[in-house]
């Protein structure tokens, strides 16, 4: 059985959990379901009939009075109603399903046939003292009577939609309980068994950690001598055999003095990704096999004059770096990977890269790691398909409902109550909120698609300000801050594309209201900074802690426990753009003092 396996069957015991308690849920919710569904089946149909021949019951109660009246014409109208108490009278008598439902739609039955023959005996009356006489000696109290029958009927359904209102309450809670000690109980059992049968997987690999620890403190007697057939099992039988070998090594004086050699050699070589080991002038010290392998390159050669241009220029670039006593090379992300040729497709290598001293603490060559990322970029791609993917279909249904919200509060359908309104509004900030929620998610995938393109113009650095100021007054005005603007003289023209920095400004100001205080100032500023101009928005703000400061551009981002609706891709777009117009971005912070979003932009013939 390989190690695998036994991980997979160790994760079995969660899953049946979790299966026994998607069961017991659905089992509950099903069960609510159909108390719910008995309640409208059985009572509710005869609640409503009872009613509609309560209303029928007076429309012909008023067709009589009208005659006794001597308003005949109106008695007519009113006349037909006795057709839709018979529909609904058919309809409770196929529709019992109470203790005494039946004897009350028996004698309701009883009561209005009653009262339809004396109906039909009263329309042949004439004399209008006549029927004022027979309807207050007849018709009245047969009226009256058979009102009352349909009182009970409405009266039974009734406190019976109490009871099972009731009863379902009660089974809802009993549900709840189960459910609760159904989850503790499997989570518990699930849980248990899993750390069990992962330790019992695992335990191999406590033995070959052992025996690796022992050989490595220099014991070549330890031995894993591990049983089966897995992965682990085999490294054992292999960490066995080199353990033998070692021991042979050192029992000679050839094995001393290549031991040093081996053992660095066996690591770089243990590593699947290509290392490259340079002297100060660019020479190879050393490779290890994954080099050799795939950059086509050995130790002693000079491999730099034969390699591709983007893979050249990334070695020499990194150890430019490590030998100039900068330190440690580390890359800013995978968009310094460098693409190379391989079987099986191409791979995207990402460099790396650490001093090598002498014992004078001299550097004396650099240790290059190239770190192989190829699914590592494409599962980045995928994630930004996905997100734009995402995003445009977002887009149509979400124009639909914003239009549909708008024709609603504008009353084109018909007027709303203050209630229904304030809930449309609320509904239309929502929908705000998201759609711009899916502009920045298709800013980021142009972004990640490397599709940020500016069309430069000159404007002048006040024009930028006053556009930016004047796109927020009124969010400032209704937060209850002041926006000012401070210009350093003299005034220089920027190349700007205004759209795009109208988005930047929008975003650090907009942060900027949200996170000062009311009554609050945010001053937004513009100076020369040498061959450029730098654009400033400072808050009165908590600030940012320092362990957040280097972190705010990231996407995604967001500094925990501040407020604010966005998804932490604001920062990071307007980075972006900005380094799209060839400036810099970044933030200078104070707790508790506010806040200072700058950014730098070109001046024309300057830069």
């Amino acid at each position: 059985m390989t190690l695998r396996t036994r991980l997979l069957l160790a994760q079995l015991p969660l899953a049946a959990g979790l299966a026994l308690l998607g069961f017991v849920a659905l089992s509950t919710v099903d069960a609510l379901g159909r108390s719910s569904q008995r309640i409208l089946q059985d009572n509710y149909r005869s609640v409503l009939a009872a009613q509609r021949m309560k209303d029928a019951l007076e429309r012909v109660d008023s067709a009589a009075l009208f005659r006794a009246a001597g308003q005949p014409e109106k008695a007519d109208a009113q006349a037909a109603a006795h057709i839709g108490f018979n529909e609904e009278l058919s309809v409770q008598e196929h529709n019992i399903t109470e203790p005494g439902e039946g004897e009350a739609t028996h004698a309701l039955r009883a009561a209005w046939d009653e009262y339809l023959a004396r109906h039909a005996r009263y329309r042949t009356l004439q004399d209008e003292s006549a029927l004022r006489r027979r309807y207050f000696a007849e018709m009245e109290p047969g009226f009256s009577r058979a009102k009352a029958a349909a009182e009970r009927i409405l009266e039974l359904n009734q406190d019976a939609i109490v009871h099972k209102s009731d009863e379902a309450r009660r089974m809802g809670e009993r549900n709840r309980s189960l459910l609760v000690l159904s989850t503790i109980c499997a989570f518990g059992l699930a849980l248990f068994a899993s750390v069990w049968l992962t330790r019992r997987a695992l335990r191999p690999l406590q033995l070959l950690t052992l025996a690796v620890r022992s050989i490595g403190e220099g014991n070549l007697d330890a031995r894993a001598r591990l049983r089966g057939e897995d992965e682990i099992a085999q490294v054992g039988r292999e960490l066995d055999m080199m353990a033998d070998k070692l021991r042979e090594y050192r029992s000679s004086s050839l094995g001393e003095l290549l031991q040093a050699q081996q053992a660095s050699q066996a690591a770089i070589d243990s590593l699947p990704d290509p290392v490259l080991v340079l002297s100060v002038e660019g020479r190879v010290l050393n490779v290890n096999q994954a080099a050799e392998t795939l950059l086509q390159i050995s130790a002693g050669a000079e491999p730099l004059a034969r390699m591709p241009p983007e893979m050249r220029e990334a070695v020499e670039k990194v150890r430019t770096h490590v030998v100039s006593g900068k330190g440690a090379y580390a890359p800013r992300g995978l968009e310094e990977a460098v693409r190379v040729r391989a079987e099986g497709g191409d791979r995207a290598l990402l460099p790396r890269a650490t001093p090598l001293y002498s014992e004078q603490g001299g550097v004396v060559g650099a240790t290059i790691v190239f770190q192989d990322v190829t699914r590592l970029l494409r599962f980045d791609e995928l994630k930004n398909d996905l997100v734009a993917t995402v995003a445009h279909e977002f887009r149509t249904p979400l124009t639909s409902l914003r239009m549909a919200i708008h024709i609603l509060i504008e009353g084109t359908v018909g007027s709303l109550t203050e209630r229904q309104a304030d809930l449309l509004y609320a509904a239309r900030e929502d929908c705000e909120r998201l759609q711009g929620i899916v502009d920045d998610l298709l800013d980021l995938s142009r972004i990640q698609a490397g599709r940020v393109e500016v069309s430069l113009t000159s404007i002048s650095a006040k024009s930028v300000v006053d556009a930016a100021v004047a796109a927020k007054a009124d969010s400032a005005r209704d937060a209850g801050v002041r926006l000012e603007e401070k210009l350093g003289e003299p005034v220089l023209p920027v190349l700007v594309d205004p759209e795009r920095i109208g988005l930047v400004f929008d975003n650090l100001i907009g942060n900027a209201i949200r996170h000062s205080p009311p009554g609050g100032r945010i001053e937004i500023r513009a100076r020369p900074d040498d061959e450029r101009v730098r654009f400033e928005v400072q808050d009165q703000g908590p600030g940012i802690p320092a362990e957040y400061r280097q972190r705010v551009f990231e996407k995604f981002f967001r500094v925990p426990g501040t407020k604010g609706e966005g998804i932490g891709l604001g920062l990071y777009i307007s980075h972006e753009i900005v380094s799209a117009h060839g400036g810099d971005m970044g933030v200078d912070t104070t707790p508790e003092q506010g806040s200072r979003f700058w950014f730098t932009l070109r001046v024309p013939g300057r830069a």
